[in-house]
């Protein structure tokens, strides 16, 4: 196999570890990559927003199969133009990751296919989101409908801060073009589950499930970021809540989507609510594999993988997947000043050794001229431990991350706090 993955974040350097892990034959390339990618694959120097030029390398290297792995240029038809070329692709068409690049129309999607939600309202001018905020109980949520690198919902516990959250949105663009519409909806009570499902337009296959760790700050404080880390197995994760999703969620939209002329093939990311009786309600879709919880689910799928991903981007039956008992907890470790203006440039010292168990994806890396390696990103690596049960792989997890050193460091030391409690 010829495989080229686009990206240069964790999730990609997850991809190109469960390949090499599974077939360590393959002729793997990654653009841009970072300095993670450079020990399993050659990186080449185009963005994975530059969709001509990568679609000249797929071409000029005769690849087998394209794997996208930020929802950019998805969004922007990378996909599709591959697809034009006859090339294998694994990733949704641009009318189709509007699932994710719209969150107001994803939000009609699930209104017409019924799928559970919380209750909402599209807004282009701050008068009618500030009068439909007024006449709204607390909390309430307030999203930038486009792309936010997964910063763009705002959690307000009064409407005030929704005032505020709209006009930054609307008023001041905080977000750009993503934030020229807001979807204001209802908060959902529960506890958040992320559930993918690779799907050829027909057949899913559901991934194990995760859970990520959105805020910065141990105990759930802080701002918001693309996530602080994740673990999985998650003991929400029932065979009656898999199917409860299965049929309430993934089919009626898949079949919605397919109704509006967006057949979905690639990975449907559910990141769903569970309230106290066991039912999922849909928090926001993607239309790609979430980042950090690749981190965690791929090391748990021991075969299958590449096989159902090419069988996705060539519309071919899904094989099945075989899936590990071992539990995964990944630690993201950032740079100073992350999320909003993060420090690069800072040389990071790796331990001589790790914990057993542990594997670093890079993320915000890249060596300087000098062979160093230094941060050059918001997330800088996600630290993973493996291990027989959740207790053992959360203290590899961390002990592994403990002995990662860089001018401004910034880590949680409680990921999978909510599972730890439970199991305690």
């Amino acid at each position: 196999m010829r495989v080229l993955v686009v990206g240069s974040g964790g999730r990609e350097h997850a991809f190109l570890w469960a390949i090499r892990r599974d077939l360590p034959d393959a002729q793997l390339w990654c653009a841009p990559g970072n300095a993670g990618t450079a020990q399993l694959a050659t990186n080449l120097p185009v963005g994975a927003d530059q969709l001509d030029q990568l679609v000249a390398l797929a071409d000029e290297h005769r690849i087998d199969l394209v794997i996208v792995g930020p929802e950019g240029p998805l969004a922007a038809g990378l996909a599709d133009r591959l697809r034009a070329r006859k090339i294998a692709v694994f990733g949704p068409s641009a009318a189709a990751a509007q699932i994710e690049a719209s969150k107001a129309w994803a939000k009609d999607v699930m209104t017409a296919a019924g799928v559970p939600t919380a209750a909402s309202m599209t807004f282009a001018e701050l008068p009618g989101a500030y009068k439909y905020i007024d006449a709204h109980s607390e909390p309430l949520v307030v999203k930038a409908s486009g792309l936010a690198a997964g910063k763009g919902a705002v959690v307000c516990a009064t409407r005030a801060e929704a005032h505020v959250a709209a006009r930054q949105m609307l008023g001041d663009g905080v977000f750009g073009e993503a934030g020229r519409v807001v979807v204001i909806e209802s908060f959902l009570e529960g506890e958040e589950l992320s559930l993918m499902a690779l799907t050829n337009g027909r057949d899913t296959r559901i991934l194990p499930g995760a859970q990520d760790h959105k805020r910065l700050i141990d105990g759930d404080r802080g701002p918001n970021t693309g996530g602080m880390g994740a673990y999985s197995p998650v003991s929400l994760e029932t065979p009656a809540l898999l199917e409860k999703v299965r049929r309430l969620v993934l089919e009626p939209t898949l079949a919605e989507m397919a109704r509006r002329g967006a057949a979905f093939a690639g990975v449907l990311y559910a990141g769903l609510m569970v309230d106290a009786g066991g039912n999922p309600s849909v928090v926001e879709f993607n239309c790609r594999f979430g980042d950090p919880e690749t981190q965690v689910i791929l090391p748990r799928v021991t075969g299958g993988l590449l096989d159902a991903l090419h069988a996705s981007a060539t519309g071919a039956p899904l094989p099945q997947l075989t899936v590990s008992s071992d539990a995964a907890v990944t630690t993201v470790l950032a740079a100073r000043g992350y999320p909003d203006r993060p420090d690069k440039g800072a040389v990071i010292t790796m331990p001589s050794s790790v914990p057993p168990g542990a594997v670093i994806f890079h993320a915000g890396t890249r060596r300087d001229d000098a062979n160093r390696l230094i941060v050059n990103g918001g997330r800088v690596l996600a630290v993973t431990g493996i291990a027989g049960t959740f207790a053992a792989a959360q203290r590899v997890s961390r002990e592994a991350a403990q002995g990662i050193t860089f001018d401004g460091r910034q880590y949680r030391q409680d990921i999978g706090w909510r599972e730890a409690a439970r199991r305690t």
